[in-house]
């Protein structure tokens, strides 16, 4: 089971995983121009942040609205549990088309295909407000679920490109 949040700006998806093992999960479904966030150094839940819409998603790491960034750095920071105790902590930020899991990884364990595609923010302190408004969006979701939707994404990116060549013909 994973879990669904609504971010600030209305139009915008943020998922997470239970553990490690519905992290690794999601690392295997996650759509490549999702934005993937993780306390840097640390347990911590993978928070992925998603455009609705099958043709949306982030080409850059500069598109992120700063709101709905601080939505997912927070809610990474508090489901630490090392990290939820400290202030100043590190945030790790990619599309996760950049993110790695090879055979030798332990569940939940990643590594970057390039690390100049990490961008890494400060969060200073717990802001109890955004965790909470978070929270009271919070819908459970079977993993199961998940991957219908990964399926279905990619159903609808393959008509769309079909269509497309189509059109040139």
């Amino acid at each position: 089971m994973g879990f669904y949040f609504t971010a600030r700006d209305g139009r915008s998806v943020v998922y997470m995983g239970r553990d490690k093992y519905e992290n690794d999960e999601l690392i295997r479904h996650c759509r490549p121009g999702d934005v993937w966030f993780h306390v840097s150094n640390m347990s911590s839940a993978h928070v992925y942040l998603r455009r609705e819409g099958h043709d949306q998603s982030f080409e850059s790491l500069d598109e992120l609205d700063e709101g709905v960034m601080e939505d997912c750095m927070q809610l990474c920071k508090a489901n630490s549990i090392s990290g939820n105790k400290q202030n100043n902590v590190e945030i790790d930020i990619t599309v996760a088309s950049n993110l790695l899991k090879r055979g030798d990884h332990n569940a939940g364990q990643v590594s970057f295909g390039k690390y100049n595609q990490v961008k890494k923010k400060k969060v200073a302190k717990r802001i109890n407000e955004i965790v909470n408004r978070l929270n009271k969006t919070k819908r459970e979701v079977s993993t199961q679920t998940f991957i219908e939707e990964k399926a279905e994404w990619e159903r609808a990116q393959r008509a769309e490109l079909r269509e497309k060549a189509a059109e040139k013909r």
